[in-house]
């Protein structure tokens, strides 16, 4: 074999291998491929193994299907009652449509930038900036609306939009901040007097609360004494009516005479003269009777003549 076949066998082999290796393509996950075929789209390839026609097929750029995010630099934006704030927003968009994305748009990037800022500028630029500052989310919502309908076209997907900052001009965050200091020393005066008072109505209750119970104790053992002095009177009242009622027996049962009941009578006074309250005691008929009985017993009988 001469050199000149040996040469020949090596340039077929390198164009064979040259043709193998743009025959055969490889798309990674999460990418897709657009092929070209004599400068027109001709098919989009998935991602594993793929065969193209070598020298009639170009594959472009890999296009990423996974969701991107992109944050975009802060804009200033002029609000309904004429002041100027500066937004901050990020973007998280996915690619649906390979071809879409390859052929409807020429940026996809700066294409979702300028039309956030727009769709922003129109959404902030009708209302006040209270609205704006209390409003985030609407305004986050209203944008991921008009965003998703207008990238529609270009194969893409808007999951969401957020806004990572809203910040108006230096005068008027000092006055903000200088009205919420007031609200809030505001609220502290009202709670604190609130505090005083709560504080004031439960001291006033706890202290009518104690009265009535100290009342309502007194007046029971007001009650209690008077029952346990009535029980007392009563058990005085019926001993006494038992030992009167004793004595009552006893005497009619001995059957005695005027000189015995004159001689009691007169055992019976030194007992009523006790009492330190007694000053002045009545000597009832009763005992100068049994007196003139009782003198009866040392006067001597009269001789019968």
């Amino acid at each position: 074999m001469g050199i000149e076949q040996l040469i020949v066998i090596i340039v077929i082999v390198a164009i064979m291998g040259f043709t193998l290796y743009r025959t055969i393509r490889t798309i990674p996950q999460g990418t897709a491929a657009i092929v070209e075929r004599l400068g027109r789209y001709h098919r989009t390839l998935e991602p594993g193994p793929a065969l193209v026609v070598p020298f009639l097929d170009r594959m472009k750029d890999l296009v990423d299907l996974r969701e991107q995010v992109v944050s975009f630099p802060p804009r200033h934006v002029i609000t309904a009652d004429n002041l100027v704030v500066s937004v901050d927003t990020v973007a998280y968009f996915q690619v649906t449509d390979p071809r879409a994305a390859t052929y409807e748009i020429a940026d996809v990037m700066a294409g979702v930038e300028h039309l956030v800022v727009t769709t922003l500028r129109n959404v902030v630029g009708a209302l006040d900036l209270e609205r704006v500052l209390a409003s985030r989310e609407a305004i986050r919502a209203e944008l991921h609306d008009v965003l998703d309908e207008a990238t529609a076209r270009w194969g893409i997907r808007i999951n969401r939009v957020e806004l990572k900052s809203v910040e108006p001009p230096h005068a008027i965050q000092d006055s903000m901040e200088r009205q919420m200091r007031a609200d809030r020393d505001k609220r502290a005066v009202v709670l604190e007097a609130e505090g005083r008072r709560q504080a004031a109505i439960l001291t006033a209750e706890g202290e009518r609360q104690a009265a009535v119970l100290k009342a309502t104790g007194e007046a029971e053992a007001v009650v209690l004494r008077a029952q346990a002095e009535a029980e007392a009177h009563a058990m005085r009242a019926k001993g006494q009516a038992d030992a009167i009622a004793l004595v009552f027996r006893a005497i009619h049962e001995g059957k005695p005479d005027q000189r015995l009941l004159a001689y009691q009578y007169l055992q019976t006074l030194p007992e009523i003269a006790k009492g330190d309250a007694n000053k002045v005691w009545i000597v009832p008929s009763e005992i100068s009777k049994a007196l003139e009985g009782l003198g009866g017993l040392f006067t001597p009988p009269k001789e019968s003549p």
